[in-house]
């Protein structure tokens, strides 16, 4: 029995002339994803990609996981393949969905038959094997519009696939498909999120945290680190930098209005950020800011610590409420980590009045009250980094 795990792709499909160039990075990704899994081979052809084990100790479950958190593939599939005849198929696909058949009481087959020298079009070969599969499991009823158990046929060049529905895919584009960006990542629900996001439309991810020891503690860390690994199961390796940013938080504390203080830190956030992304290539920033969620996140606000930033800075959840949010941050695994009750930089010190809309001529005043670039020179050559695998 020759099995494979045939894949779907995605949006990938509509990329014309430039289609090889994506397919090529998704193979990538895939053949990287799928190491400790087990020799395998990857093709592709038709506008699908094909994973033939090479090996009988082949991990098909582990596999199946791991694919599901590659970006770019919209659905696969477990299939079994045989030769393209009737009668072949038919006899595959009784004995291959014996224990799925047995299980259910009402099926349909449906067959998509991409090599078109196949004699039998799609309708004829559905009903050929559904009449089959009748006789074979005398308790089915077809059921075309809600069946339990949907058995699929596709013939293509290398042979006919059969198999039992498919499974989701994550979606999105190729992980590197579409440059790199710099993620401002704290310990808190929404810049994971933000990153995923990012992630999901082909966007390499390098990540910045800002720390302040002894404020923040080591648990804080390792918190924001266990976030990255959780990211990273769908984005794939990520640089971080671990940013001293201490001294910089008490002179804003000792210099600045209270009322300003956390726009003017994050104004501090951004300049070091550009500096760490123009050193990794990337000419974006990405942050988990949604508007008016909080004090710092008003229009207002925005546009000041966006007149920091020497680059575009790209907020993908600027739309989207607490809740969804959180939704997203469930469905990815990094939720429970999020909400440990470990602090971050951003939560020190807030003010007990923040200014809601501040105006950019009286930050930069304020700011002017004190020569900051010694400090920001400090904290980008004390940045530590690390890589999340």
């Amino acid at each position: 029995m020759r099995e494979v795990i045939l894949i779907k792709n995605g949006e990938i499909v509509l990329k014309g002339l430039n289609r090889p160039k994506f397919e090529a990075m998704l193979i990538r990704n895939i053949r990287r994803r799928l190491r400790g899994a087990g020799l395998c081979r990857i093709e592709r052809a038709q506008s699908a990609i094909y994973i033939e084990p090479l090996a009988e100790d082949f991990d098909f479950k582990g596999a199946v996981e791991r694919l599901q958190k590659v970006f770019g593939i919209a659905s696969f599939s477990k299939s079994l393949v045989t030769e393209k005849e009737l009668g072949a198929i038919e006899a595959a696909a009784a004995e291959y969905l014996k224990d799925d058949l047995a299980r259910v009481q009402t099926f349909k087959v449906e067959s998509k038959r991409a090599d078109k020298r196949f004699p039998l079009a799609s309708p004829q070969l559905s009903a050929e094997v559904g009449g089959y599969l009748l006789d074979k499991f005398p308790h089915l009823k077809v059921d075309v519009h809600d069946p339990e158990l949907t058995v699929m046929v596709e013939i293509r060049d290398y042979g006919a696939y059969i198999h039992a529905g498919s499974i989701a895919g994550a979606g999105g584009m190729p992980v590197g498909s579409n440059g790199r960006a710099a993620l401002l990542i704290s310990g808190g629900i929404d810049s994971p999120v933000a990153g995923y996001m990012l992630a999901k439309r082909g966007v390499e991810l390098c990540a910045v945290h800002f720390a302040s020891p002894p404020y923040t503690s080591e648990r804080a860390r390792e918190k924001v680190i266990s976030l990255l690994e959780l990211v990273a199961q769908y984005s794939g390796r990520i640089t971080c930098y671990i940013v001293p940013f201490t001294k910089i938080q008490q002179q804003i504390l000792e210099s600045c209005p209270e009322e300003l203080y956390t726009v003017i830190m994050r104004r501090m956030m951004m300049k070091i950020a550009c500096r760490i992304a123009g050193k990794e290539g990337c000419p974006t920033l990405v942050t988990g800011e949604s508007i008016g969620q909080v004090a710092s996140q008003t229009m207002e606000a925005i546009c000041c610590t966006d007149n920091a930033s020497a680059i575009p800075v790209f907020r993908p959840l600027i739309g989207m409420d607490k809740e969804e949010i959180i939704t997203v941050a469930r469905r990815i695994g990094t939720f429970e980590t999020s909400i440990l009750p470990y602090e971050d930089c951003c939560t020190l010190f807030t003010p007990k009045h923040p200014r809601t809309k501040p105006k950019l001529k009286y930050v930069e005043e304020a700011e002017a009250e004190f020569d900051f670039l010694p400090l920001l020179d400090e904290a980008f050559d004390g940045a530590e980094k690390i890589t999340v695998n």
